[in-house]
C-alpha cells in the first residue's frame, strides 16, 4: 500500500508546487497580464484529470491481457480531452471576449507537463513485474 501512495507523488507534488506558486507570485502575473484564477483551475483540472487516468492506467496495468491496458490509455485520453475541451468552451463561452489568452498558453504547458509526467511515471509501473 505504501508503494502505491508513492506512485503518485510526482502528480501530488506537481500539483502543490504549482499552485503555491499561483498564489504567491502574484506581482509576477499581474505584470505580465495573466489571469492566476484561470491558471488555479486549470491546474486543479488537470491534477483531478490525470490523476483518475493513471487510477485506471495503473489498475489496467494488473490484469494480464494487454488490450485492457490499451483500452485503459484510450479511455483516460479520451477523458481528459472531452473534460479539458469542455471546460475551455465553459470558459469562453462565461467570460466572452475577454479571455485571458496568456492564462490559456500557460495552461496547455501545464496539460503537457502533467501528461508528461502521468507517461513516466505509466512506463515506470509498466517496466515492473508486478505493476
Amino acid at each position: 500500500m505504501k508503494d502505491r501512495r508513492k506512485q503518485v507523488l510526482p502528480l501530488i507534488f506537481i500539483f502543490i508546487f504549482l499552485n503555491t506558486f499561483f498564489l504567491t507570485g502574484k506581482s509576477i502575473f499581474e505584470k505580465y497580464g495573466v489571469d492566476r484564477n484561470v491558471l488555479i483551475a486549470a491546474n486543479a483540472l488537470f491534477f483531478l484529470t490525470n490523476f483518475i487516468a493513471f487510477l485506471l492506467q495503473r489498475r489496467a496495468l494488473q490484469n494480464t491481457n494487454p488490450n485492457v491496458f490499451v483500452r485503459s490509455m484510450m479511455g483516460a485520453m479520451m477523458i481528459k480531452m472531452f473534460v479539458v475541451l469542455g471546460a475551455f468552451l465553459a470558459y469562453v463561452i462565461i467570460i466572452g471576449k475577454s479571455v485571458n489568452k496568456p492564462a490559456i498558453y500557460i495552461s496547455i504547458f501545464l496539460y503537457f507537463l502533467y501528461l508528461a509526467v502521468e507517461v513516466a511515471i505509466v512506463m515506470k509501473l509498466n517496466k515492473q513485474k508486478n505493476a
